[in-house]
């Protein structure tokens, strides 16, 4: 069958010349890459990175979890990945008493490995270009309705014909805004089991302070350990499963890297928008991030100040400031590049340009000739709808109780007909599991701090009218939400008294329950906010499916304009390959970072008053003695950290650092927070990832932990 012109077109441009200043290429396609990587440092092949006739590095990677990535280093399943990324999963099993978060975990034997249970890890089997089994059907003159319907019709086929007769699972995700198609067939392990993780003081050292940020010190690892079935395919827990034999493991490397030394960074990076123009990088640095970016201090500010009273508090709230502060910190950083990169302007520039491309010749006046425009009359009234969806999902919905009691006691119990009698017990019981893991006056500061700004802050006309009686002034409606929290404690169905709440659920007829939508207000705010709420969304919803289809027409333009330029795919959480150099950057006039940091700046920043900077007296103490063994460098410092240019985001946390030899120098876990815009908008002078030195590893796991038994089933390269 014949492609059409754009797919040959869009073939041409991913297997066109790369450039090593940003991009997220396709394993698939990495034979075209392979003479660029080999002039910066790269000495083997393509081949050797994704193969599907013999074994390669990507049989060595895999999507941990649901959002991060993780690799072998042994021959007997053993996996590294962040301290963070299997953070929620170690608080789980910690406890005052085995606090593994605080104190750190060991297994000196595999008999010690605890299993994570609902932890599981996804190897890539193979992935395939099924554009022209997606698109088959579709013509230029297909409907977008019809055009949906058929896509999703040859998807069904497609996944299926390719999971007949075996146990894997496939999935087909659209690139370049549904202009190509990949689909990516998988195999996914159930038993994983924790090895090691050190304590917060190393895994976790400079907190939210740190986040984010360079010079970095953190010790951001963990270790886990993949079981199969004694057949060694994937099964559930059982005690007679067996370590994995995998296909294939990184060694790991101990000879340091130098500035200018070549990385290789292979992962699941999540979702990055470079094609967005002007409007929608507007609606993202100026609209949604300065909305959820006070959303989010407001509660972290909250929590913190428990947090530091009681240990206990810390515990139960760690994983929940740390799913908050994340996206905070980095937000903040997004919106700083945007505007000190000027990239607003430069996409208004971009957009000019285009324009003009599409002004000179008839025939693509006629078909691009108002595309620009109809998008822009768009992000009007997205806009809108967007700073509605993202104040009430972060000002409404931030407020634990809305989320975990109102919301299933409103959408659950009952409807107004009747009374659903099975829902009564899980209502129940989600309560009591939910009030287990809760601090009333966390909450209750989050929910006046954040009603408080939102009808101090949000545009009176976006606010429901049954509502507008709280826009007063900040005192008074902190006042105000203060009452109403205290008084949901008082009446019906009792929120803030596990014990009354529950006996309301449980033995409420219909019409008490109706009652309470009319006389708590509780209730009643909850209802006005999330009927705008799921108003707003139906609109922003339809405005974004209508964008990304004027996006499809637009990258596929920008294409036919600019035939020469290597376009890389938008991260999809599907595996990618991006590479590029160690080195340094100013970030500010008068700063130059070097690309490495040491034990050294760890004993710097120690201040023993911040939890933060609390530092190991284990730890202290092989500093004072340099007792770093073989892990020093040629200075004799131990290495913590270092920075490149390689491109990444969310996703390639837990990514292995490989260098030009196939061997793991590191483990990718954060950006510099000056380039956190590479999401949109990658700059090879500011934008760094941030990588665990392979040394500090190994010493904190042989050195701090005396865990020889894991050290001893790894390759070490020195």
């Amino acid at each position: 069958m014949r492609k059409p012109l754009f797919l040959t077109l869009l073939l041409s441009l991913i297997l066109s010349l790369a450039r090593a200043d940003g991009g997220m290429w396709i394993p698939l396609f990495l034979s075209q890459n392979e003479a660029e990587m080999q002039q910066l440092g790269f000495h083997l092949t393509a081949d050797d990175i994704y193969s599907i006739n013999h074994n390669s590095m990507k049989d060595a990677i895999v999507l941990f979890g649901s959002g991060c990535t993780a690799e072998l280093i042994s021959s007997q399943g053993l996996l590294l990945t962040n301290h963070h990324c299997g953070y929620s999963f170690v608080q789980s099993h910690s406890t005052m008493e085995h606090n593994y978060l605080r104190d750190g975990f060991w297994a000196k034997s595999m008999e010690e490995e605890i299993p994570m249970e609902g932890l599981t890890v996804t190897f890539l089997v193979y992935m395939e270009d099924v554009t022209d089994q997606v698109l088959a059907g579709v013509t230029p003159q297909t409907k977008e309705a019809d055009r949906q319907a058929i896509v999703k019709e040859n998807i069904v086929k497609v996944t299926n014909k390719a999971t007949i007769g075996n146990d894997y699972k496939a999935i087909i995700k659209p690139f370049y805004y549904g202009n190509q198609y990949f689909m990516f067939v998988t195999e996914t392990y159930m038993d994983v089991r924790l090895v090691g993780v050190p304590p917060e003081s190393i895994g976790k050292f400079g907190g939210d302070s740190d986040n984010w940020m360079w010079p970095r010190h953190t010790g951001d690892f963990s270790l886990y350990r993949i079981y199969t079935a004694p057949d060694g395919k994937p099964a559930g827990y059982h005690k007679k499963n067996i370590p994995m034999k995998p296909k294939q493991y990184f060694p790991v490397s101990i000879k340091g890297v130098q500035e200018n030394d070549f990385t290789l960074v292979f992962g699941y990076p999540g979702t990055t928008r470079q094609f967005l123009i002007s409007d929608g990088v507007n609606a993202v640095a100026n609209i949604q991030n300065p909305i959820a970016i006070q959303a989010r201090t407001i509660r972290l500010d909250a929590m913190k100040k428990q947090m530091n009273l009681d240990p206990r508090i810390r515990l139960m709230y760690s994983a929940k400031a740390n799913g908050i502060s994340n996206g905070w910190k980095k937000w903040q950083g997004e919106s700083k590049g945007i505007r000190e990169c000027d990239v607003i302007g430069k996409k208004e520039a971009q957009e000019k340009e285009f324009q003009q491309w599409v002004n000179a010749d008839p025939q693509r006046k006629a078909q691009y000739g108002t595309l620009l425009q109809d998008m822009k009359k768009v992000y009007e009234s997205y806009n809108n709808n967007l700073q509605i969806v993202t104040y009430i999902n972060e000002y409404l919905f931030g407020v634990e109780m809305m989320e975990e009691l109102v919301y299933p006691y409103m959408s659950q119990l009952f409807n107004e007909e009747q009374v659903i009698e099975d829902q009564r017990y899980k209502v129940a019981e989600n309560s009591m599991k939910f009030r287990k893991e809760y601090m009333e006056a966390i909450d209750k500061e989050c929910f006046v701090e954040l009603m408080t700004y939102y009808f101090t802050h949000e545009k009176p006309e976006n606010i429901p009218a049954s509502l507008k009686k709280y826009i007063q002034s900040e005192p008074v409606v902190r006042q105000m939400m203060t009452d109403m929290w205290d008084n949901s404690a008082k009446k019906a169905p009792y929120f803030l008294d596990g014990q009354k709440f529950n006996e309301f659920v449980a033995k409420a007829n219909h019409k008490q329950f109706l009652k309470t939508v009319s006389s708590n207000e509780m209730i009643m705010l909850y209802s006005a906010l999330f009927d705008t709420y799921r108003t707003a969304v139906m609109k922003y919803r339809a405005e974004s499916n209508q964008l990304d289809q004027y996006y499809r027409t637009y990258v596929k333009a920008l294409m036919e304009k600019d035939k020469d330029k290597a376009f890389y795919p938008d991260a999809n959480l599907t595996m990618r390959v991006t590479y590029g150099q160690v080195k340094g950057f100013q970030p500010a006039d008068g700063t130059d970072y070097v690309y490495y940091t040491t034990l050294d700046g760890i004993m710097e920043k120690e201040n023993p008053d911040v939890y933060d900077y609390q530092v190991h007296p284990k730890l202290k103490e092989l500093w004072e003695k340099k007792d770093y063994g073989r892990y020093a460098n040629e200075k004799g410092q131990l290495p913590v950290a270092f920075i490149a240019s390689n491109h990444t985001t969310g996703g390639n946390s837990g990514s292995p650092v490989i260098n030009g030899y196939g061997q793991l120098i590191g483990t990718n876990f954060d950006r510099v927070w000056e380039g956190t815009m590479s999401d949109i908008w990658y700059d090879v002078d500011r934008c760094r990832n941030i990588s665990l030195d392979a040394r500090y590893f190994l010493f904190i796991v042989d050195k701090f932990a005396g865990a020889k038994n894991i050290v001893d089933e790894i390759d070490v390269i020195e």
